[in-house]
């Protein structure tokens, strides 16, 4: 499965190897943003099964259009981390590896006997990078946590919703990508500590090893919450469409049932706003000059803005508003978005074949490689793997296994060398 126009000009992680221990979002959001610009990752699943988010959102076949996302541009390789060989092999790869991703409970993999100690003497130059619900220490840190008990954690989901309701999530796992993209981050700020430093004292083990805790990456993205608590003792709460202290900034319906998104916050902006709904008695009002007045007459704003946006439809609506140079736009789904002009100028949408295991979907459209190198977003080599399908390749290019051994190894973990010829 890959892309037709395959471009390797652009790679500044060539070179870099990475072996991802990681199941569901996390561990493999980090693992595909280094694989996104040019990083080896080998993603070790475990035997007939996989990652499970193989079966997440499943419409057909076996392997979901959600792991062929998360996981593209890497290598999936099987094996079972339970028996001694699987470990010994991880061993081998980490030897060979730059970074190792993981997001198990704490404790795994020293369980494993696979944890920091013996990574180390496998390879004392390792960046181990590790994802975990509350982190490594801390009287919380053996502790499961999906990201939905993180985000909660994290001080996030108290702000998402309506103020008369019961808090609510938002459609993705931001926890699990906000951790991933920090992981990322975290790796490649150790390789460059360790590159800049080379020829140098060896780096501490705990020097390169990267703690990103899924609540701590929620309460990073929390702005001034603590600090406006602490100081003021202000208790922020939840505001539906709206941001605390911020007017006017909210959705409005327009005719046909459509909606857009108007940020006209800002005192400069919010003049001609008003002009440009037939208001510029708000405009002019004294008691709405500064952001903070406004906010206190919000629901005021709210109406008005809604009944001039509800005598519109959406392209009416923020043609008026582009005019006017007030920041709007519409509310996209997916089908606007697979349409949409400017996605398509950048590469963002970049459309393939794919195998559900059972059948092959033509032209099915893929998020590109954000942020932009170039100009456009790179293309994306390859979708996520079909199970063990480079399993082989590893063995026997990168370990220098046997023909027999691989053969052996391939059927122990549920891979015929047949299967595994048709895979590849």
């Amino acid at each position: 499965m890959e892309h037709p126009q395959r471009n390797n000009d652009i790679a500044p992680l060539k070179g870099v190897r990475v072996l991802e221990l990681g199941n569901y979002i996390a561990a493999p959001t980090a693992g595909r943003m280094l694989a996104d610009f040019g990083a080896e990752v080998i993603k070790i699943e475990r035997p007939r099964t996989g990652d499970e988010l193989r079966n997440w959102r499943l419409y057909a076949g076996n392997t979901s259009m959600l792991y062929r996302t998360v996981n593209r541009n890497k290598k999936s390789m099987v094996l079972d981390l339970r028996t001694e060989e699987g470990r010994d092999i991880v061993l081998e790869l980490a030897a060979k590896s730059d970074i190792v991703l993981e997001n198990f409970r704490p404790g795994t993999l020293e369980k494993w006997g696979i944890g920091p100690e013996q990574l180390n003497i496998a390879n004392p130059d390792l960046i181990l990078t590790r994802i975990s619900a509350f982190g490594q220490t801390g009287p919380l840190s053996a502790r499961p946590g999906f990201a939905a008990v993180a985000e909660a954690f994290g001080g996030f989901r108290e702000l998402v919703g309506d103020p008369d309701r019961p808090p609510v999530r938002v459609g993705v796992s931001i926890g699990d990508s906000i951790a991933g993209i920090y992981a990322a981050f975290g790796a490649v700020m150790a390789l460059f500590e360790r590159e800049v430093k080379r020829g140098g004292p060896p780096i501490p083990l705990d020097h390169r090893t990267i703690d990103v805790a899924l609540n701590e990456a929620m309460l990073s993205v929390m702005e001034s919450l603590v600090p406006d608590y602490t100081a003021y003792g202000i208790k922020r709460e939840r505001t539906g469409g709206r941001m605390e202290g911020i007017a006017p900034s909210n959705a409005y319906l327009c005719k046909g049932g459509g909606s857009i998104v108007v940020a006209g916050n800002g005192d400069g902006i919010y003049k001609r706003y008003m002009e440009a709904i037939g208001r510029p008695d708000l405009g002019d009002d004294p008691g709405l000059q500064s952001n903070a007045a406004r906010w206190q007459r919000r629901e005021e704003l709210d109406a008005a803005i809604g009944e001039w946006s509800a005598k519109l439809t959406v392209a009416e609506a923020l043609a008026v508003l582009d005019d006017a140079g007030v920041p709007a736009g519409p509310i996209y789904t997916a089908e606007d978005i697979v349409k949409d002009d400017q996605y398509a100028s950048r590469n963002m949408i970049q459309r393939f074949s794919v195998s559900t295991g059972e059948e092959t979907l033509d032209d099915v459209a893929f998020p590109g490689i954000t942020p932009v190198i170039g100009g456009a977003s790179l293309p994306i080599r390859n979708l996520g793997p079909d199970l063990g399908e480079n399993t082989a390749e590893i063995l026997r290019d990168l370990l220098d296994r046997s023909p027999g051994d691989v053969d052996r190894i391939l059927e122990d973990m549920g891979l015929t060398p047949a299967l595994e010829k048709e895979i590849r």
